[in-house]
């Protein structure tokens, strides 16, 4: 899950930071949505003709997704640990059964007695062929480990309940992912609208130029300026149309669907991100990273009791049956045993002294692993406020460039048909006009995004409860 957080974090970097400021807003765009796709998660093929909301989007992906069917496997073997551990306040029972036929004296005169077939007739030396079928029966219980078996319950509970944090974590990131993915088909398709719109204004103004060249009013290279000026706009569109076939296809590939051709259709009017409303806690402890490590380190400390049981003593009950029966002899017999058995061990060669100290260096670590990750995700926390903040303050400005643009765009171009304007003054308001429609469209998609990203970072859903 870290390297997938490192790749979905580069997404929050804008776009234009990242080439230098001569290349077109629109190809810088279509570059930062090839930075969404190759960090995101990836997913589905739409099913139907149903539009995909947040919603269903993301409870696809939790039931889909590699990411998600992980975690849940690795919560489900966290509990089988337990029921091992579980295991060492229950009797251990073994059944054992084997045949032999043996000259061997020490072999067949245990098989004699055992078969109730001594007599004092019987050569010591030679007792002759001997053959012997036993069947035994063992009941062991442990009586006392020395607070082993009670530490490795402890530990493997706090194991599990650390797995169940793990798989909160990566659906809390899923989700986060889900809703990063969803917009980010909503900002290229916007994008794509705003290139459009800014190709058949160029289309305009080309036909008014050509009006007035036919007529002489209007040079043969100010003609050409604007013909340049709309082919270079008319690539940029066939950019961010393959930037948002390329977001199409990593929203598939989130939802662990399969890859397809066919067009994501996403609901116009999603209530879901509605949902996606400022927390109103700055309190992270929740973290179901956080949880999982206080948890890791519950189970370090019980694997150091664990340790330091080994310097005290064993106790054990046991107790078998055995029947034996020789076809030689043409004997049987059977018996029994039970008892109790304390073992203590005196020296190993500093063996249990290494594991303690292995086991108390594991803890130390745990716990400077819950220290660093407490001050990560408080820096975490508050990189991701700021960042709603920025996205916030750009969405206003964004949408006043807008405004400001499209009134300045429409009074220019009526200026043009009357000849009153340079083409180069079209050139530059037609341009202003679609990057400051293309950053509305990208404000608004990394407002939602930065809020999502701020919930997730205090340990809350991305969207909240439904």
């Amino acid at each position: 899950m870290r390297s997938f957080r490192v790749l979905s974090e580069a997404v929050a970097i804008p776009a234009d930071k990242l080439v230098a400021e001569h290349v077109p807003l629109a190809l810088r765009f279509a570059l930062s949505v090839g930075i969404v796709v190759a960090s995101c998660l990836c997913l589905t093929a739409a099913q139907g003709a149903e539009p995909w909301t947040v919603d269903r989007a993301v409870e696809t992906a939790l039931k889909n997704s590699p990411d998600a069917r992980i975690a849940r496997q690795r919560s489900e073997g966290a509990q089988a640990v337990i029921e091992q551990a579980r295991s060492a306040w229950l009797p251990q029972v073994s059944i054992q059964g084997s045949y032999l036929d043996t000259n061997s004296p020490m072999m067949a005169f245990g098989s004699i007695l055992n078969e109730r077939a001594f007599s004092f007739g019987l050569d010591f030396n030679r007792p002759g062929r001997i053959d012997d079928l036993n069947a035994t029966g063992t009941v062991a219980y442990n009586l006392y480990s020395g607070g082993r078996a009670s530490a490795g319950l402890s530990a493997a509970k706090s194991g599990a309940l650390a797995a169940e944090a793990d798989l909160r974590s990566a659906q809390q990131q899923l989700e986060r992912d889900v809703v990063k993915a969803y917009l980010s088909i909503r900002k290229a398709r916007e994008a794509v609208g705003a290139v459009a719109a800014g190709v058949k204004a160029y289309e305009a103004a080309v036909a008014a130029a050509r009006a007035r060249f036919d007529t002489g009013q209007m040079l043969k290279a100010d003609l050409l300026s604007l013909e340049v000026q709309l082919a270079q706009t008319q690539e940029n569109l066939a950019a961010v149309r393959h930037g948002a076939a390329l977001a199409e296809r990593a929203f598939r590939f989130v939802l662990g669907l399969d890859a397809s051709a066919e067009p994501v259709e996403i609901a116009a009017d999603d209530p879901a991100l509605a949902r996606l409303a400022m927390p109103d806690t700055g309190d992270f402890s929740q973290r179901p990273e956080l949880a999982g490590l206080r948890e890791r380190l519950r189970a370090a400390e019980a694997m150091v009791r664990a340790a330091r049981g080994g310097r005290l003593p064993t106790m054990n009950a046991f107790a078998s049956y055995q029947y034996d029966q020789g076809w030689q002899l043409d004997r049987h017999g059977d018996s029994w045993m039970a008892g109790v058995s304390v073992n203590l061990n005196v020296f190993d060669g500093g063996q249990t002294s290494g594991k303690v100290h292995q086991a108390s260096a594991e803890l130390a670590q745990v716990k400077e692993m819950l220290r660093k990750a407490t001050l990560g995700i408080g820096l975490e926390v508050e990189q991701a406020r700021l960042a709603h903040e920025e996205a916030v303050e750009r969405l206003a400005v964004s949408a006043r460039a807008v405004e400001q643009g499209g009134e300045s765009a429409m009074l220019t171009r009526a200026r043009f048909e009357k000849g009153a304007v340079l083409i180069a003054d079209v050139i530059g308001v037609e341009g202003r006009l679609i990057e400051a429609r293309m950053r509305r469209a990208v404000a608004a998609a990394d407002e939602r995004i930065a809020l999502a990203e701020w919930r997730c970072a205090l340990g809350l859903t991305a969207l909240g409860q439904p």
